[in-house]
């Protein structure tokens, strides 16, 4: 393994990591067929069914293919499509609570990861106001189409203001 290829992927993961990229596109949910219990796992009984955020199949991310430089950071992070394809696993042995954990985690795919903590931050106790909390779930929303994350993001700041734990204004 040449150790300055390893050193550029990680550095590049890293950057990411700090500028918050995102694939430029957001993939759409799984809608090639119902997924149940017998695909799973998927990684070895519908492989041929995972993409990367990038549209390479699951086969192309090989070592080979990262020390080459044809995969990369983006090429290794979990796209909704995926997510919803756990999710429909997860619905076909009758947990529907994790299905719908799985489709909310689908939904921020899209958001940066630095973006999240700061919200996870905001949802705090006494650390954002009940209208920074509304602007949050309105961006949530609008930017990134996370609906019911953005009604989650609604409740909070209601349930917070009627228990006053939210920051003054």
């Amino acid at each position: 393994m040449d150790p300055s290829a390893l050193e550029k992927i990680i550095r590049d993961v890293i950057a990411g990591m700090e500028t918050g990229s995102t694939p430029s596109k957001s993939m759409p949910a799984y809608s090639g067929g119902k997924i149940t219990a017998k695909d799973y796992p998927l990684a070895e009984k519908s492989v041929d069914k995972l993409k990367t955020s990038t549209g390479k199949g699951f086969r192309d991310v090989t070592l080979d293919a990262v020390m080459n430089g044809s995969v990369g950071p983006q090429d290794v992070r979990i796209t909704a499509e995926t997510l919803e394809m756990q999710a429909q696993v997860a619905e076909s042995i009758g947990r529907k609570n994790l299905a719908s954990n799985f489709r909310r985690a689908g939904e921020l795919v899209a958001v940066p990861d630095q973006r999240i903590l700061e919200i996870y931050n905001a949802l705090r106790p006494y650390h954002a106001t009940k209208q920074e909390l509304l602007a949050i779930a309105d961006e949530l929303e609008g930017k990134y189409n996370a609906k019911v994350v953005a009604a989650h993001v609604r409740e909070a700041a209601e349930v917070g203001a009627a228990r006053n734990r939210l920051k003054k204004d």
